[in-house]
């Protein structure tokens, strides 16, 4: 391990967050009035399955490579289901609650729309990471230890950037008010495609 191990595998970290990042940014959006438990919460979630997903996919690799090359084709689909999910689903509230949250003034209600539960938040990790077990066969001549060291430091880094993320999205959640949840959905659905785009082409 040297300098130029440590300083690729930020860069890697950095490429590999920018996903979870959108999200996160959405999840503050959503959620304006956020306390700081829920916000590592969040950022926790996707560090642990940026960390996993590539020890998943270096262990995939010198176990059953065949197997999981025939797999991965699957991957940019599966992350464009679970994300189209949420991001639906996230619109429709978002309506509902623009609908439903108008006082009789006209005047929008700004009290967030509700926390994200921790289902929703597994499955936007996991919709979010899916792609990073790719990144198990650009480290396949790495020994386990040093596997590990890089899905850590690119957990650390996906960490603080989500935290960044969630802290952006709150502060424009506050001033987007009812608008914020709609807007989060379609960069959940936004990023959707994006990673299908990508993976497939």
């Amino acid at each position: 391990m040297d300098l130029v191990f440590f300083l690729n595998s930020i860069l890697f970290g950095i490429g590999l967050a920018m996903d979870a990042f959108s999200v996160s940014m959405a999840n503050g959006l959503r959620e304006p009035g956020m306390p700081r438990h829920r916000m590592c919460l969040i950022a926790g979630t996707f560090s642990f399955f940026q960390i996993l997903m590539p020890l998943i996919g270096w262990f995939c690799v010198h176990t059953i490579a065949e197997t999981f090359s025939a797999v991965q084709r699957y991957i940019p689909w599966t992350a464009l289901i679970l994300l189209l999910c949420l991001g639906g689903n996230m619109l429709r509230e978002g309506i509902r609650d623009r609908k439903e949250g108008t006082t009789a003034s006209g005047e929008e209600n700004e009290a967030d729309v509700g926390a994200l539960g921790l289902a929703g938040l597994l499955v936007q990790g996991i919709a979010t990471s899916i792609d990073a077990l790719s990144v198990g066969f650009t480290i396949a001549e790495y020994h386990f230890a040093m596997a590990v060291t890089e899905a850590l430091i690119i957990g650390i880094v996906t960490f603080f950037i989500c935290m960044a993320g969630v802290k952006l999205g709150k502060r424009f959640g506050t001033r987007l008010a009812g608008k914020a949840t709609i807007l989060g959905g379609m960069i959940l659905i936004f990023i959707g495609v994006e990673i299908f785009l990508k993976g497939v082409l």
